[in-house]
C-alpha cells in the first residue's frame, strides 16, 4: 500500500503529537502521523496515579536496558519510553519544569541562533495553559494544561519544613524568576486526568480529514532518493507500507528512536553501519553520539501506614479503593496524585550559581523503578545530577529495526560527575533527617552513613540510575558531531528533519517534557516558514 502526505511525522509521541497538530492547522495541509504503540484509551494513562504500573511494565512502554554500566557495578540501566500516543508524556509522572535561562542561552552560545532562553520562551507561553501563573513567564492559551497538585499530601508540608531547616528557601514558581529552591510541583493535568501531549495536541483534532493518525505502526527505514528523503517504509499487520512525503519526513522518535531510524537508513557513522551490512547513505559521525542523561540516586524510609502516604498495606488499599471509586465519579482524591507532589533545586556549592542538582520528594517507598516491591509504606527522595558531563551512545545491535537499539549511557565516566551528585546526596540525606520529617521517619531501606564518603559512593553506584531523561543523541549544531541545523534539518540531506530530545546539544536543568514540547512548538513554525519560501 502507498499514499502520499505532504508530512509525514514519525513517532506520535511528545513532539509528534505537537508537530501533527500544529502543521494540520492549516487545512490546506496533509500530515500522516505514525505510532508503534497503541492509542493512548488506558485508564492507566489517564488517572494520573496510573502510572507506576507502566513504568516498571512493558504497558504503552518500550522497556529498554542499557548495556552493562561499570559506573553502577556493572548493572544494566532501566530506560522506560513511552509506547503509545503521547509517548512518555502518557506514562511519566506529569511534572512540568522547563529548566533555567541558562541552559538556552548555551545552546545559542554554541552556535544555534535562535534557540536562547528568550527565543524559546515565546514557545513555552504558547504551549501552556497555566492555572496557577499569570505573569510574562506563562501562557493561558495553549493545548498543555498545566496547575498545582490538585490534592497533595499533608507530608508535603513536613518536607518544606526540613528543607527551610537545612537552609533551603521556599519558593513558588520555580519556572519563572528564579529556580533555587523547594517548591511544590507543577503538573501537565487538567480537571483531575494527565494532560499528555497526545491529550492536549491530538485528541480535539483527530476529526480533522487532513490529518491521519496510524498506531501499531512500526517505521522500518527511510526512502531517498538520491539525497532526499521521499518518506518511509513501514509495517503492521504483518502488511507492508509505504508512505511518501511530498514536503518532509519528520522524525519525532526520542532520543533512542531517531538515530536507531537515521542508521538503519543508512545515515550514521559509516564503520558501525558496515559492521551491519548497511549501506551507507551519508557518513554522519554524530548520529547516536552525545547521550545524556539525568543520573539519579533515590534514598527511601519506611514510615506507619496510618501516614497520607503510598504502599501496600491493608489501610492502603482500603484508601486506594476509596480513592479510586472517587477519582471515576468526581475525577478527585487520592488518585489524582503524581506520588512526587514537592521537590528542590538545589546548588553543589558555593559559587555555583545556576543550581546544578534537583530533589524529587515521592509518597511512597521506591526501589529500582518500583520493579522490587516492598510491603509497607514510606517516603523517598531522588537527587539528579542536572548537567553531567558523561556522554554515551546509541548503536544499532541489530539491522532488525524491530530489535532494541544498545543504549550506553556511560553513567560516571567522567569523573567529576561522581563527585557532584555525593555532593547533592548529602544535602538529600540531611534534608531527609530533618527534625519535620522525625514524626513519619522510620528506617532507611538501604542505610548509609553520609559521613563516610567511601560508603556513600558505593550507595550511589548501587541505587543510581535514570531519572528518565536522555537527550543528545541527533545534536543540532554545526560542529563534527552535529546531526541537524539549527532549523533542525538533517545535514547532509533534503527533506528531512529531526524534532525530539534527540536535538539538544546539551541537557536542561530539569525535566526534559516540557522543553521537547516547546522544541516542537518552535519547529513547527519553522516548518511552515521553510515551506512558505519553497512554494
Amino acid at each position: 500500500m502507498k499514499e502520499i502526505f505532504d508530512y509525514v511525522v514519525v513517532g506520535g509521541g511528545s513532539a509528534g503529537s505537537v508537530i501533527a497538530s500544529r502543521l494540520t492547522e492549516d487545512p490546506n495541509v496533509t500530515v500522516c502521523l505514525l505510532e508503534a504503540g497503541a492509542p493512548d484509551t488506558s485508564m492507566l494513562i489517564h488517572m494520573p496515579a496510573g502510572y507506576p504500573a507502566m513504568v516498571p511494565s512493558k504497558i504503552n512502554n518500550w522497556a529498554f536496558e542499557t548495556v552493562p554500566q561499570p559506573g553502577l557495578n556493572g548493572r544494566r540501566g532501566y530506560q522506560p519510553r513511552g509506547k503509545t500516543l503521547g509517548g512518555s508524556s502518557s506514562i511519566n509522572a506529569m511534572l512540568y519544569v522547563r529548566g533555567h535561562r541558562w541552559d538556552y542561552d548555551h545552546w545559542a552560545a554554541l552556535g544555534n541562533p535562535g534557540w536562547s532562553y528568550d527565543d524559546v520562551l515565546p514557545y513555552f507561553r504558547k504551549a501552556e495553559n497555566n492555572e496557577d501563573y499569570r505573569d510574562p513567564y506563562h501562557g493561558q492559551d495553549g493545548p498543555l494544561n498545566v496547575t498545582l497538585v490538585r490534592e497533595p499530601s499533608p507530608v508535603n508540608a513536613l518536607f518544606l519544613q526540613s528543607a527551610q531547616e537545612a537552609g533551603v528557601p521556599v519558593i513558588g514558581d520555580y519556572n519563572g524568576a528564579e529556580q533555587f529552591g523547594a517548591y511544590m510541583f507543577q503538573v501537565t493535568q487538567r480537571n483531575g486526568e494527565r494532560c499528555s501531549a497526545a491529550k492536549g495536541y491530538l485528541t480535539p483534532h483527530l476529526g480533522r480529514p487532513n490529518l491521519k493518525v496510524m498506531t501499531g505502526v512500526l517505521t522500518r527505514r527511510l526512502l531517498f532518493d538520491g539525497r532526499r528523503t521521499m518518506g518511509v517504509q513501514a509495517s503492521a499487520g504483518g502488511k507492508s507500507l509505504e508512505i511518501h512525503a511530498r514536503q518532509e519526513v519528520i522524525l519525532c522518535a526520542g532520543a533512542f528512536g531517531s538515530p536507531q531510524l537515521l542508521a538503519l537508513s543508512g545515515i550514521g557513522p559509516g564503520g558501525h553501519l558496515q559492521t551491519l551490512g548497511i549501506p551507507t547513505l551519508h557518513d554522519l559521525p554524530g548520529v547516536g553520539e552525545n547521550l545524556q542523561d539525568h543520573i539519579d540516586y533515590v534514598y527511601s524510609y519506611r514510615c506507619a501506614s496510618n501516614t497520607a502516604t503510598f504502599g501496600l498495606s491493608l489501610p492502603g488499599a482500603l484508601r486506594i479503593a476509596k480513592g479510586l471509586w472517587q477519582w471515576k465519579r468526581e475525577r478527585r482524591g487520592l488518585l489524582t496524585t503524581p506520588y512526587a507532589e514537592s521537590g528542590a533545586f538545589l546548588r553543589s556549592g558555593a559559587g555555583i550559581d545556576v543550581p546544578d542538582l534537583q530533589m524529587v520528594f515521592i509518597l511512597a517507598l521506591e526501589d529500582d523503578h518500583a520493579r522490587k516491591m516492598h510491603l509497607g509504606h514510606g517516603i523517598s527522595s531522588r537527587v539528579a545530577l542536572l548537567r553531567p558531563k558523561s556522554r554515551g551512545t546509541v548503536r544499532l545491535g541489530s539491522p532488525d529495526p524491530a530489535a532494541a537499539p544498545l543504549i550506553d549511557p556511560r553513567f560516571f565516566s567522567a569523573p567529576e560527575d561522581m563527585a557532584v551528585l555525593k555532593q547533592g546526596a548529602k544535602q538529600m540525606l540531611r534534608m531527609l533527617a530533618g527534625t519535620p520529617l522525625a514524626p513519619i521517619r522510620g528506617k532507611a531501606l538501604y542505610p548509609v552513613d553520609a559521613a563516610d564518603d567511601r560508603a556513600l559512593e558505593q550507595s550511589i553506584r548501587t541505587l543510581s540510575d535514570t531519572q528518565y531523561h536522555p537527550v543528545g543523541t541527533c545534536k543540532m549544531g554545526t560542529d563534527p558531531l552535529a546531526v541537524v541545523d539549527a532549523r533542525l534539518r538533517v545535514h547532509g540531506v533534503a527533506g528531512l528533519r529531526v524534532v525530539d530530545a534527540s536535538i539538544m546539544p546539551t541537557l536542561v536543568g530539569g525535566n526534559t517534557n516540557a522543553p521537547t514540547i516547546m522544541i516542537a512548538e518552535k519547529a513547527a513554525d519553522m516548518i511552515r516558514a521553510d515551506a512558505s519560501v519553497r512554494s
